[in-house]
């Protein structure tokens, strides 16, 4: 009897084992994972010209190495905006840098500072690489992201800036530009690596119907792989909550446009997932 007595204790503890270890596993398995952290850090890089002042964002939360995305300014330079969009993007589960493509995170607070900055930029296209290329390699180096999955965004200046990298050739995996000027510096070659959006207001006076129908010529001839969208009702800056302040304050042909700015929002993540595997 005693020996029957040990061998069902035997059972019932292998038996209480299995199903703490079950338990365990199904807690563990069912866990909700955490609510994005997002953390923003400042960085500063440097070409052998210029000291760059640019921002880092990234989710805490979030374990492991992800994919890097550079965030070019508007020609207002490197302000909050820029920062509000790497963020967002953190949110979203990537690394992302505002970069700063006018050094020492110069602003401009008129339209002809603006307009003074960006052409200084483009009409140096060596100086314009180094400091796209100090940016790339801060991202590049930060511990969260993984260097072989790397895009480039950009705003209005800083949407013509990263299809112009597009354009020369830099091993992006993708490209986004929102209401960016399509009279580049850099025409589309058969150099191009990266998966290109384009996303533009039909009616921005700045990107008139002839540019846009060149850019695509062009594109087409290289046998690109791109989406070009124009939202209808949508100007200049259509991405922007500042549009139509500084529309107003400079006479400019400025507006925020909700519903372009989710569309686009939306063709962006689209766009990531698709080439990220997310």
């Amino acid at each position: 009897m005693k020996t029957i007595e040990k061998s069902l204790l035997g059972v019932l503890s292998l038996l209480m084992v299995a199903c703490g270890s079950a338990e365990k596993s199904n807690t563990e398995n069912t866990q909700e994972p955490q609510e994005p952290k997002v953390s923003g850090v400042e960085v500063t890089y440097n070409t052998d010209a210029t000291e760059m002042k640019g921002y880092i964002a990234y989710d805490e939360n979030m374990e492991g190495k992800r994919p890097g995305i550079l965030v070019v300014h508007e020609w207002w330079g490197h302000n909050d905006y820029v920062r509000e969009r790497a963020d967002m993007l953190a949110q979203q589960g990537y690394v992302a840098i505002a970069v700063d493509m006018y050094g020492e995170g110069k602003q401009a607070g008129h339209p002809d500072d603006a307009g003074k900055f960006a052409g200084e930029v483009f009409a140096n296209l060596d100086e314009a690489k180094a400091r796209f290329d100090a940016a790339l390699e801060t991202l590049k180096n930060d511990p969260h992201v993984d260097a072989s999955q790397i895009a480039a965004i950009g705003y209005c200046f800083g949407g013509s800036v990263v299809l112009s990298m597009a354009d020369a050739g830099y091993d992006l995996d993708a490209v986004a530009a929102f209401h960016a000027g399509l009279d580049l510096p850099i025409p589309p070659s058969k150099d191009i690596k990266a998966k290109i959006l384009v996303a533009n207001g039909a009616d921005d006076p700045f990107v008139p119907a002839a540019s846009v129908a060149s850019y695509r010529a062009a594109m087409d001839s290289v046998g690109a792989d791109y989406k070009y969208v124009a939202y209808d009702g949508a100007v200049h800056a259509y991405t922007s909550q500042q549009a139509d302040a500084l529309g107003e304050e400079f006479n400019l042909p400025l507006a925020y446009n909700a519903d372009a700015d989710k569309a686009s929002w939306n063709e962006l993540m689209m766009l990531l997932q698709e080439i990220f595997n997310k």
